[in-house]
């Protein structure tokens, strides 16, 4: 990777993460940040360090490309967004979502030989046919 830019980039796609929710975390607006990732914005020894700290990058890989992209491990953000949803219902529908992940966690365990696809779904989708 040639530019700082690509390497931001790189790093949300490693992540695994929306540019809105990058860009939240790192406290610039998603026009701002997607103009990063574009090269249209300069990015500043803040947004660096910003981007170092919330998700554990290696400040001069950020810079250069040298060295190791992450410090320490990344960040789970999924898992963090997860909690979040979570901490945000009332009790019986954390209940709710606790009981449909022991579903899912049930389907995928009984499909594991599959290669990751589910032969039935409990769930019913659409019109229900």
């Amino acid at each position: 990777m040639k530019t700082v830019y690509e390497r931001i980039k790189k790093i949300r796609d490693q992540l695994g993460i929306s540019q809105v929710d990058f860009s939240e975390r790192i406290f610039v607006s998603k026009s701002f940040y997607g103009d990063i990732e574009i090269g249209k914005k300069k990015v500043n020894d803040r947004i660096i360090f910003i981007i170092s700290k919330q998700f554990n990058v290696n400040e001069e890989w950020i810079r250069t490309g040298k060295g190791e992209m992450f410090t320490d491990t990344p960040p789970d953000i999924r898992r963090e967004q997860l909690l979040n949803i979570y901490n945000q219902l009332d009790g019986s529908l954390r209940d709710c979502l606790v009981e449909q992940s022991g579903i899912l966690l049930k389907l995928q365990k009984g499909n594991d030989n599959k290669k990751g696809r589910f032969e039935k779904s409990p769930f019913k989708f659409g019109n229900g046919d």
